[in-house]
């Protein structure tokens, strides 16, 4: 393992986090298997979260339209007040989880053995909840109009990103699903893991570069967490275009089987490798 992040190692940190963050696999857990898999220096997750401000940013930028015209229209439009209150509502409770485990998921994060179980059961059992909520016809939301999430509905989504905070879980997974139980379509429970995501990671990363940037900058440099920021945001702007058009069309049933086989690869790797 390397005493430092090369800059090798940020871009496929950055490649990988572009590309899970918003499909409901995993980021967090890709990350940190990734990470151990390319020798890559050990901080308890900190540089993996930071560099998710690129694809905070590739959510701004791909709906900065929509949320131009509801930030304007916020004084005057109980609509556009609602849209960013549910978002608030949804957000609260994973902050405040998150906050009071702060110290066991602290330690999670530092034990690599450990980290690595968790994080293939987590897909596993995430795979056969996707499954299993993904299973009913009529999802798709083509043939129905958009509607108004309710401030229930968006506390239940919220109640349900709680698991994310569980490496391997997946907060796009989470939220998703949470979205298809309050009774979303496909598109519209996905769109709103996307808005979901500018708080939620927002936050995280904000919080964690504060809290431990003195162990970011003995392992990484500016240069390895500017690239992997860069190539998160570009590679997050592709994957937010075709999962938007893929879920117009099909189901999540793909990335349940994918969470499986992911899960089972990571545990007997878990067990080889680390013993």
């Amino acid at each position: 393992m390397n005493d430092q992040i090369t800059l090798l190692q940020a871009l496929v940190l950055g490649v990988v986090e572009g590309i899970t963050e918003f499909l409901p696999i995993s980021s967090t857990g890709h990350l940190l298997v990734a990470s151990q898999w390319i020798g890559a220096a050990n901080t308890s997750g900190t540089f993996e979260i930071v560099i998710q401000a690129g694809a905070v940013l590739a959510v701004l930028l791909f709906y900065r339209r929509e949320l131009l015209e509801r930030a304007r229209a916020f004084p005057g439009d109980w609509n556009a007040r609602r849209f960013w209150f549910t978002l608030l509502v949804a957000f609260l409770p994973a902050a405040v989880v998150g906050l009071a485990l702060n110290d066991f998921l602290d330690a999670l994060l530092e034990a690599r053995g450990l980290q690595a179980q968790v994080i293939g059961w987590a897909l596993i059992l995430g795979g056969f909840v996707l499954w299993w909520v993904d299973r009913s016809p009529g999802r798709d939301g083509s043939a129905e109009p958009s509607q108004v999430i309710t401030f229930r509905q968006a506390l239940m989504i919220g109640l349900a990103q709680c698991f994310a905070l569980i490496p391997g879980v997946s907060r796009s997974g989470a939220t998703i699903v949470g979205g298809l139980l309050v009774g979303l379509s496909r598109r519209q429970a996905t769109e709103f893991s996307f808005y979901l995501s500018i708080p939620t990671l927002g936050a995280a990363t904000l919080y964690t570069l504060v809290k431990n940037y003195d162990k970011l900058v003995q392992v990484g440099s500016v240069g390895a967490l500017g690239l992997g920021t860069l190539v998160a945001f570009i590679t997050s702007l592709l994957a937010i275009g075709w999962l938007l058009s893929y879920v117009s069309q099909n189901n999540f049933r793909g990335f349940a089987v994918y969470r499986v086989v992911a899960g089972l690869v990571v545990l007997a790797w878990a067990r080889s490798a680390l013993g």
